[in-house]
């Protein structure tokens, strides 16, 4: 009887101990499926090629820069050719996208041409530092390059003749600025200059200049005159208080497709991810 009753208990205790081993045992590892990766933002190879207005340079340049920065396969040129050029390389296929720095006017519309606003500019109206005049009005500049005043003491200034300096026929600066002052082919120039550094350059050089630029690239080496009592800057031109100004403008052809790599360049520069990059090149993004 003890026998049996020894080997019933040895059952019992096998069985107790392998019941607190199973209860013991740790549970197995779980592993949770890990998240699919975001997927990377497409990267372009190829080239993008731009060609047109020298006052577009510096935003162009940043856009350019910073677009392949992002896309190391890409090239980006820029040819600084002046607006009716850039407009007319659209035309031929020479480029992918144009830059005027002035409104398409409505024949080169009629010819399959697109523009999109990148950006507001003003176009400042330049005298060479030495020059005590701070201030004129839109009909005052009018009169000074149409040749009704000609010396600087009429103006309030010191005296001397005044030097007329702007850009070739063709430019979208001296377009916008001729329509704004109401001076198309009016103006007596003493030199067309064929880029806006040319312009700066000539100011800066002549203490009787005058001259007007793309307020993105005004240097100190000569003045920006206020306007009707306002100071050109990204503020005023933004809020219309500045009255000289005028559009950035992409051209490209309608019913022509652009590279891929063409493509993405035109989609970042006016998408709102590329304000800032717009902004910090001195002119007002319209996006």
């Amino acid at each position: 009887m003890k026998s049996m009753i020894s080997i019933v208990l040895a059952v019992l205790m096998v069985l107790a101990m392998a019941g607190c081993a199973e209860r013991g045992a740790a549970a197995p590892a779980v592993t949770a499926a890990a998240p699919d990766a975001a997927p990377a933002a497409e990267k372009y190879t190829g080239t993008v090629s731009t060609d047109g207005s020298t006052s577009m340079e510096k935003v162009i340049g940043a856009l350019g820069e910073s677009f392949m920065a992002a896309n190391d396969g890409v090239t980006f040129t820029y040819n600084p050719t002046g607006s009716g050029s850039g407009i007319k390389a659209v035309l031929e296929g020479r480029c992918d996208i144009g830059l005027s720095s002035r409104a398409l006017k409505a024949e080169e519309e009629a010819q399959g041409l697109v523009g999109t606003t990148l950006a507001i500019d003003g176009i400042a109206v330049i005298v060479n530092p030495a020059n005590t005049v701070e201030d004129l009005d839109v009909e005052t500049i009018a009169k000074i390059y149409t040749g009704e005043i000609t010396g600087w003491s009429e103006v309030g200034g010191n005296g001397g003749e005044i030097v007329l300096i702007g850009r070739e026929a063709g430019s979208g600066t001296r377009g916008g600025f001729e329509e704004i002052t109401e001076t198309v082919d009016k103006c007596q120039y003493r030199q067309e200059l064929t880029s806006t550094g040319d312009v700066i350059t000539a100011v800066a050089q002549n203490p009787g200049a005058i001259g007007y630029a793309s307020l993105a690239s005004v240097k100190d080496t000569v003045k920006a005159l206020k306007v009707a009592g306002v100071a050109p800057s990204e503020e005023t031109v933004k809020d219309g208080t500045y009255l000289i100004q005028r559009p950035f403008v992409l051209v490209t052809r309608e019913g022509t497709e652009l590279a891929p790599a063409a493509q993405a360049f035109f989609g970042y520069v006016t998408s709102a991810e590329a304000n800032e990059v717009i902004a910090a090149a001195g002119v007002v993004p319209v996006n």
